[in-house]
């Protein structure tokens, strides 16, 4: 059975609803909702974004997860709906951060949605406590200095590009460009300008439909100050745990 099939019956009883009373709800006979549920048939694209605007929960989420082995509220909430961003806690609650590794970063734009991609993430934690769903990523290129490529990032998700403030710097997975990090100067909620801080690069528009994902840059780690003994992934997560934070300096 697809996860497509129980996940509509899973969203349905949460919701107390009969197979008719979705059904009713979806414009569609009861026989055909109940194809879906069985996996004899799977629903079309139209039918699978009526059914997320209905739930208020991605397509993504609908066809990747098991909704019924996820807490809904570990969801992230994007617009009216639900995304697939699992916020992954330790014994002590405190959230793990996934580190988007050199190697990692050519595939994200692929598998920023999967979970089983996510899952292989390595995982980091900070000396103390954050709020929100905060991701770190690898640096590539020199158009932001200090940093350069193999230095590291920490940003926190931004739930919406009208949550951008300009002149701010952001993290952004784009669907041509993959991930950039740049200064963000919004212009309109339909399109932003992005500026490097070395003025060799000269600044570019880019659309907010061609915007997948926004994290504000909280801290970053240079490469630099990894020794070349030290350089292993395993190294530098354990670098990353144990270094100063500046969040609550930065947000002051």
């Amino acid at each position: 059975m697809s996860k497509i099939s129980f996940n509509i019956r899973h969203l349905r009883e949460l919701k107390k609803l009969s197979q008719e009373g979705l059904a009713d709800e979806l414009n569609i006979t009861r026989a055909r909702l109940g194809a879906y549920e069985e996996a004899r048939n799977e629903p079309p694209i139209a039918m699978l974004i009526k059914m997320s605007d209905y739930f208020h929960v991605s397509v993504d989420a609908m066809i990747k997860a098991d909704l019924r082995k996820t807490d809904m509220d570990s969801l992230l909430k994007v617009g009216n709906n639900r995304m697939l961003f699992p916020v992954i806690v330790d014994k002590e609650n405190n959230d793990k951060i996934e580190v988007i590794t050199e190697k990692a970063t050519a595939g994200y734009l692929s598998g920023y949605a999967d979970p089983e991609y996510i899952e292989k993430m390595p995982l980091m934690g900070l000396p103390f406590k954050v709020n929100g769903k905060h991701r770190t990523f690898t640096i590539k290129g020199d158009s932001m200095p200090p940093l350069k490529t193999g230095d590291h990032v920490i940003g926190k998700y931004v739930e919406s590009i009208q949550d951008i403030k300009s002149n701010k710097t952001y993290i952004l997975l784009t669907k041509d460009d993959g991930i950039v990090y740049k200064r963000i100067f919004k212009l309109n909620n339909n399109s932003l300008e992005l500026h490097s801080d070395n003025r060799t690069y000269l600044p570019y528009l880019i659309k907010a439909s061609e915007v997948l994902e926004v994290w504000e840059f909280v801290c970053s780690m240079k490469k630099d100050d990894v020794k070349e003994t030290e350089a292993s992934t395993e190294e530098m997560m354990k670098i990353l745990l144990n270094m100063k934070a500046e969040i609550e300096s930065l947000k002051k």
